[in-house]
């Protein structure tokens, strides 16, 4: 997860958003990195001492959203329905706090997605083997919200180390060689880097780590099937605004 960028305030026009000052900019700088603030500022008061005029907050945040990727609106809108998908399942099944959604990456090249969501992953929960699936769950409750609205995937999902599918994969993986959770010699412990190439090998291994990710996917299919009204509602205010804080999601998904 990234940090909030901290110290801007700002005056917006924008009427869609009914946010505290400190909160838009603090939105839209979601997923940056303290060096990329830095650089767009030192680059701002370049600008308008050229100008022979102070920064302004409205020039934060006009940098902020020129950064942004320029998205398709169809773009957008999947995108904004594999976010709200994560959002609502770390809500709805019990595994963390949401404190941002957004949709539009950035251009300094330190976002690499399209999208994201700021949680907090609730550590006060027992760690059982329901705890674990609810979790596995939230990961692929993106991939998972696209198949309910579009019947098919992008694939965000997959392709690096950190991506969802690599995220939901280490964890059932865990279940079945580290944490005890196996039907099969559960008391054995494999260190991860050995789990992974076992993966690639033990058939049976696969077969069962493949089994409780489909279980995992089944639940985000469930819920958000149950859900899939608020699930296209939220993700179309989101698509529109871009960023959309907590407690912006917290009502939307009451009201929906």
């Amino acid at each position: 997860m990234s940090e909030y960028a901290n110290g801007f305030s700002h005056h917006s026009t924008d009427q869609k958003l009914h946010l505290a000052p400190l909160s838009r900019l603090a939105l839209l700088a979601c997923g940056r990195t303290g060096a990329d603030i830095e650089r767009l500022v030192r680059e701002l008061r370049q600008k308008t001492r050229r100008e022979q005029r102070p920064i302004t907050w409205a020039d934060i945040e006009t940098a902020l959203m020129a950064s942004r990727i320029r998205l398709t609106d169809d773009h957008r809108y999947r995108l904004a329905v594999h976010e709200v998908g994560h959002a609502m399942a770390y809500t709805l099944l019990e595994t963390g706090t949401v404190y941002a959604v957004t949709v539009g990456g950035s251009l300094n090249g330190s976002i690499q997605s399209f999208g994201q969501v700021e949680f907090t992953p609730f550590h006060d929960r027992p760690q059982n083997d329901d705890w674990l699936m609810r979790t596995c769950a939230a990961s692929l409750a993106g991939r998972t919200a696209e198949q309910v609205v579009f019947g098919e995937t992008l694939a965000g999902s997959g392709g690096d180390p950190n991506s969802d599918l690599a995220r939901a994969t280490r964890l059932m993986l865990a279940a079945e060689t580290q944490l005890g959770f196996s039907d099969v010699n559960p008391l054995i412990y494999v260190s991860p880097e050995q789990a992974q190439q076992q993966l690639l090998y033990d058939a049976e291994l696969r077969n069962r780590v493949d089994a409780r990710l489909k279980r995992a996917e089944a639940m985000a299919m469930e819920m958000l099937t149950r859900h899939k009204t608020a699930l296209t509602a939220i993700a179309r205010q989101l698509a529109d605004i871009g960023v959309m804080s907590g407690e912006e999601f917290q009502k939307a998904l009451a009201l929906a």
